[in-house]
């Protein structure tokens, strides 16, 4: 008993192999594994035997009627190993050892050893056949040989969609028979027993030579014989099997049907070109279909956020101030409205629009299509400027807004001023122009006149006291108009009748003067006590509305010195009450003393103090309103000092937050630069890790809710500044926006490296290694390398880019490709698509054509009825309704041009 093997690659066939494959080189023994022995299934069942006698004889035969010669008896006519030599040259189209021509049993053995020799050559081992079982006319083993050759020569190249053998041949099998009614094909016994399986592969690819919708499923009899004269008349495939034998049988031989099938695949070879052309198409069609779809939906995304940009700035640029304070605060809880509700979901569509943009270049990267060019108007940039000018609008808005509210404040409080201290003054004005255009010094006496003049000296330093106060109400009003206060025009009328009034008063005043000159030479006596009285009086008077004006002062203040400011001005103010309580004593002690006077020397006075009409009724009726404005003017500081003690304390919480917030998000900005550029173990533990990493600081998204709540308070307190910070809620927005969309950018990169890989069937190990290569040489970590850089990279993965001319050229073609926009940087991202091109195969426009020119017969043309036969029926249509019409001098009507088609899918402009 003799083994031939090989000593690499080697198929196993055998008692004791698993009969139908084994497999080194990894095929034949993973289709044929779960099928019994070959020896056993004849054990098994004697019709099996009978069948694979026929169908192999039929087989050989087929093969042999090409030397001029066939066998009879299977185990009988290879004994003597010459037909199986010769059997062995016509199948492989190669020469064997010349054979021997003896007669004895040695030379018979030593022929067949040469025939098992050669089988053994084409990687086929062969346990327990041996040549003498061959010589000895062992049927068992010399159907199990034949079966190895029929294995080897005429089923083992058959492989759809990269399946094994057998697997490929039963897929085969179903997709051609898949339209046919009453035809499921699951297996290579009793898929076939009522014949309509076989007569559906030839109505398939020849219709004309089989009227299918005449078969009947219960007789098969009928349709097998059909199948097999129509075979062996038109398609030269002799009749290998029985009609009656594969319905007689339970579970007709696999072999013998697999034996018989083979013949009909190899019969249609061509067609089955065609399919693979079709594969192809329909593969490249695809690709086609889904970039346009991302590319429709770009469009679409981008339209719809450039215009929701174009609606928004001209609302942030509306700076039309509005009258009132509570105006603009609304128009600025609409500004916090809008960051809060309507920005947010727009930056995540932004960064999404970004993602996908990246992600269909890539796409058409891998699958050799041109770069995606967006509308006018509509490429990222476009869209990173628009809104560029949307966070400047948005910016001077908020400034606006905050301005204009402290203007408002500011307008408010001076404008309430003015009312107090002009009605203050129009309230001491009253009656002052008629008592000045008295005439009454005319009839007067002597001591008249002299009361007269002295009084009205005292209303002239009365008059020069509310000079100041003319000169604030003007001031104010003029600070009002500066300001643009909305009721301006009625400030103005008022202050200028104010003014006009006061120069009237002087006018009068001094004519008054200018009288009572003349006739001072008969005035000269005067009460020296009601004139001191007076004199004292006047200005305690004025001092104690003053100290009354300031007491109802309004204030307003932003900070704690400011109001502890104002509580020390208090205090030093009610320092000075117990001198103004002893001036206001020596003044009643002053009229007291005349009415003492007056008493013991029995006058009679006439009325009230000449000189003035500031009675001691009036300074205590004053100063007690001054004693009780005090406390009120206590309650009122302590009130703003506690709301600036709360002021303090939202500084200082908001100042808290942020100052860890903001770190923190430099630090995860830091932190993704670093992952980024030092990424270790697969694409999808990277992944893996950046989609963690991303959640972790989406968890974090807490903090910076509170610190919103915390800045909203601080706005709505009117706080608007900080000292314990410097990061404003702004930097923090921006801050926690970019890293965002940094960490997207980050993962998305990684999503597109593994597109590349898995695209261009880039190993892990290479990758790794590309990144390492990548890495060793991006010293700066910037993530991009610049021309020496890549040289050296280049050169230590081998590349010859040398500095010579032959190495320059090659280092230029190189950059041309991975810096086509002449940057001086080459990204991983380039360098990684590279790499892949360099390394693999990819479809091109020369093999769509290929693909086309096979599915229309070699025509340099192909009709849209060729394309719905071949093509799936949406691929099908989306080539008809692109191709333009073949115009060479052999079109015929709708003829269809597949060239200039396919070169439009790769960009290109011609081949």
């Amino acid at each position: 008993m003799v083994d031939y093997h090989a000593a690499n690659q080697s198929y196993q066939y055998g008692p004791n192999s698993g009969g139908n494959g084994a497999g080194g080189g990894g095929s034949m023994g993973d289709y044929m594994a779960q099928e019994d022995d070959w020896d056993r299934d004849l054990l098994l069942d004697p019709a099996w035997e009978k069948q694979q006698r026929k169908t192999f004889t039929a087989w050989c035969n087929s093969h042999l009627r090409k030397a001029g010669t066939q066998i009879e008896n299977i185990d009988e006519d290879f004994r003597d190993g010459l037909k199986l030599m010769l059997l062995l040259e016509v199948i492989s189209g190669e020469r064997l050892p010349k054979p021997e021509r003896g007669k004895m049993r040695v030379h018979k053995i030593n022929n067949v050893n040469k025939a098992l020799d050669f089988i053994a050559s084409k990687g086929v081992k062969l346990v327990s056949i041996g040549a003498e079982e061959i010589v000895d006319g062992n049927a068992k083993m010399t159907l199990g040989m034949i079966w190895t050759i029929i294995l080897r020569f005429a089923i083992q190249d058959i492989s759809v969609e990269e399946t094994s053998a057998k697997e490929g041949l039963l897929l085969w099998c179903q997709r051609k028979t898949a339209p046919y009614k009453n035809v499921n094909v699951q297996n290579f016994h009793i898929s076939w027993k009522d014949g309509l399986a076989f007569n559906a592969l030839i109505h398939r690819h020849r219709p004309e030579l089989i009227e299918y919708d005449k078969l009947r499923k219960d007789d098969p009899v009928t349709n097998l014989n059909n199948a097999f004269e129509v075979a062996e008349k038109y398609l030269d495939i002799p009749k290998m099997l029985d009609a009656e034998d594969i319905v007689g049988t339970l579970r007709p031989d696999e072999k013998a049907i697999m034996t018989y099938v083979s013949c009909f695949y190899h019969a249609f070879s061509g067609a089955q070109k065609a399919e693979t052309a079709a594969n192809r198409i329909c593969k490249v069609l695809a690709v086609n279909q889904e970039n346009e779809h991302l590319m429709e939906d770009y469009e679409r995304l981008a339209s719809d956020l450039l215009e929701w940009i174009r609606r928004t700035i001209p609302w942030l640029e509306d700076r039309v101030p509005q009258k009132t304070i509570q105006e603009m605060q609304q128009k600025l809880e609409d500004f916090r409205d809008y960051r809060r509700v309507h920005k947010p979901p727009k930056v995540q569509e932004k960064c999404q629009l970004e993602i996908n943009f990246n992600t269909l270049q890539t796409k058409l990267r891998l699958s050799n299509r041109p770069a995606f060019m967006p509308s006018e108007g509509k490429m990222v940039s476009d869209i990173n400027n628009g809104w560029q000018h949307l966070e400047q609008a948005e910016k001077g808005y908020e400034e606006w807004l905050l301005n204009e509210i402290r203007r408002l404040e500011r307008l408010d409080h001076l404008a309430e001023k003015f009312r107090q201290k002009a009605s203050i003054h129009e309230a001491w004005t009253d009656g002052k122009e008629a008592m000045l255009k008295q005439r009454d010094y005319e009839t007067a006496t002597l001591s008249d006149i002299k009361a007269l003049i002295r009084k009205h000296e005292a209303f002239e330093s009365d008059l020069a006291a509310h000079q100041d106060r003319v000169e604030q109400i003007a001031a104010i009003a003029q600070e009002l108009n500066e300001l643009d206060y909305y009721d301006s025009h009625n400030v103005n009328t008022r202050c200028q009748k104010i003014c006009d009034q006061w120069d009237a008063l002087g006018s009068l005043t001094q004519s008054r003067r200018e009288a009572l000159e003349k006739t001072e030479k008969q005035l000269e006596t005067i009460d020296q006590l009601h004139l001191e009285y007076a004199k004292r009086a006047a200005p305690f008077n004025n001092w104690m509305e003053s100290a009354m004006e300031d007491l109802q002062d309004m204030f307003i203040v932003h900070t704690i010195e400011e109001i502890e400011g104002l509580i020390s001005a208090h205090d030093q103010f009610k320092s000075t009450l117990p001198d103004a309580d002893r001036e206001r004593e020596a003044i009643l002690a002053i009229h007291k003393e005349a009415q003492r006077i007056a008493e013991s020397n029995h006058i009679k006075l006439s009325g009230s103090n000449p000189y003035t009409t500031v009675t001691p009724q009036i300074i205590n009726s004053k100063w007690e309103k001054v004693q009780q404005l005090v406390p009120k003017r206590d309650h009122a500081l302590l009130e703003e000092q506690s709301k600036q003690q709360s002021n303090e304390h939202l500084r200082r919480q908001f100042a808290s937050q942020a100052n860890i917030v903001g770190p923190w998000i430099q630090t995860k900005m830091e932190e993704i630069g670093r992952i980024s550029i030092e990424m270790n173990g697969t694409l999808e533990d990277q992944l893996s890790h950046l989609k963690r990493y991303e959640r972790s600081i989406v968890d974090y998204k807490p903090n910076l809710d509170l610190l919103e709540q915390q800045h909203q308070l601080i706005q709505e307190a009117l706080i608007f500044d900080n000292k314990h910070t410097n990061y404003t809620m702004e930097h923090i927005r921006v801050g926690w926006e970019q890293l965002l969309t940094t960490i997207a950018r980050t993962i998305n990169e990684v999503e597109n490296q593994i597109l590349t890989r898995d695209a261009k069937g880039i190993s892990q190990e290479q990758m790794q290694e590309f990144r390492a290569s990548f890495n060793h040489f991006d010293k700066d970590h910037g993530g991009a390398l610049g021309p020496e850089e890549f040289k050296a990279c280049l050169i230590s993965l081998g590349y010859d880019v040398e500095n010579d001319r032959q190495g320059d050229a090659e280092f230029n073609r190189i950059m041309s490709v991975v810096d086509p926009n002449h940057s001086g940087l080459v990204t991983f991202q380039a360098f990684i698509d590279f790499m892949s091109r360099e390394t693999t195969d990819t479809d091109t426009a020369d093999q769509v054509i290929a693909s086309f020119k096979v599915l229309a017969g070699d025509k340099n043309f192909i009709t849209a009825e060729e394309l719905r036969r071949e093509l799936p029926p949406d691929q099908a249509e989306y080539c008809i309704a692109r191709m333009a019409p073949y115009q060479g001098p052999d079109a015929v009507p709708g003829a269809l041009d597949y060239k200039s088609f396919s070169t439009a899918l790769y960009g290109e402009s011609d081949l």
